[in-house]
């Protein structure tokens, strides 16, 4: 007997934003279902309650659950109401999260909409933050090292790149500098704060299985040195020997972290060292 395919889902997202924070939380809550097709389907920047009738009576004939991040208290009330009316099942994200705030600071939320990705001066700086890490990547430009807040070191496939990228979206300007078994860094790096610097390290048989896997999606020889285990040894070797001779830069270890993980603990120390700065969020409800 052939199994059956499971229907299609639908999941409606009502934002006054981009709808991206729910649209994240609704994605990792989904990962714990196996077997459904789920469809899910945003309807940002909905600010006006005739904005709402069209969205629900859909949802409504399609049997769609719906997921909401409204701040404001009149478009959470009429929601409500028109879910009911129409026996939608709706879920709102935020209405009691403001609400239990609301009595922890003894305060009302403001109500305003797209309040957390404004175009003020922290939005041009992660701009510009990007922009640098963009030049700075790989060790292209060791002139921008005197620039950076950041300055990752590690050899090839620990997560230099995409940790960058991550954190000049928190509005630090990022340079990475890869490690090459016997090739020398840029001296430049020597004449600037060092505690900016952050080393990362790696387990050698991980690294074997990424570089394996990165070679392949290349359609390189399988042989090639990169991920051949001694030469990982050897490059792992130079790499400690370099960190260990300059014990003010922190070694992370990224084997089976998880880039915001990394960048939690790089950003911990930074704070530690006074050099933290707060940007908030980066997306919008």
């Amino acid at each position: 007997m052939s199994r059956q395919t499971p229907s299609i889902k639908l999941l409606y997202i009502i934002s006054d934003g981009t709808g991206e924070t729910a649209e994240n939380l609704l994605r990792a809550a989904l990962h714990q279902f196996k077997g459904y097709l789920v469809h899910v389907i945003p309807f940002p920047h909905v600010t006006q309650t005739d904005q709402l009738h069209p969205i629900l009576e859909q949802a409504a004939k399609k049997n769609a659950m719906v997921v909401s991040t409204l701040v404001s208290a009149d478009l959470r009330t009429k929601l409500e109401e028109l879910a009911s009316q129409l026996r939608i099942r709706h879920t709102d994200v935020i209405g009691a999260l403001l609400g239990q705030l609301s009595v922890f600071l003894r305060a009302q939320p403001q109500g305003v909409p797209n309040q957390m990705h404004q175009v003020n001066d922290e939005y041009f700086r992660r701009i510009e933050a990007v922009e640098f890490t963009v030049r700075g990547d790989d060790g292209k430009n060791p002139k921008l090292l005197n620039e950076a807040d950041i300055i990752l070191l590690g050899v090839s496939r620990t997560s230099k790149t995409p940790l960058s990228v991550f954190l000049a979206h928190k509005g630090y300007k990022v340079c990475n500098i890869p490690i090459v078994l016997n090739q020398k860094i840029p001296p430049t790096l020597f004449e600037i704060d060092e505690r900016r610097i952050f080393s990362l390290t790696i387990d050698a048989e991980v690294l074997q299985q990424i570089r394996r896997q990165r070679l392949k999606t290349m359609r390189v020889h399988s042989k090639s040195t990169y991920s051949n285990m001694e030469y990982i040894l050897e490059e792992l070797e130079w790499a400690d020997d370099l960190f260990r001779s300059n014990p003010i830069w922190p070694v992370i270890d990224v084997t089976q972290k998880a880039v915001e993980e990394t960048a939690a603990v790089v950003l911990n120390i930074l704070a530690d060292r006074g050099l933290a700065y707060e940007l908030g969020e980066v997306s919008q409800l």
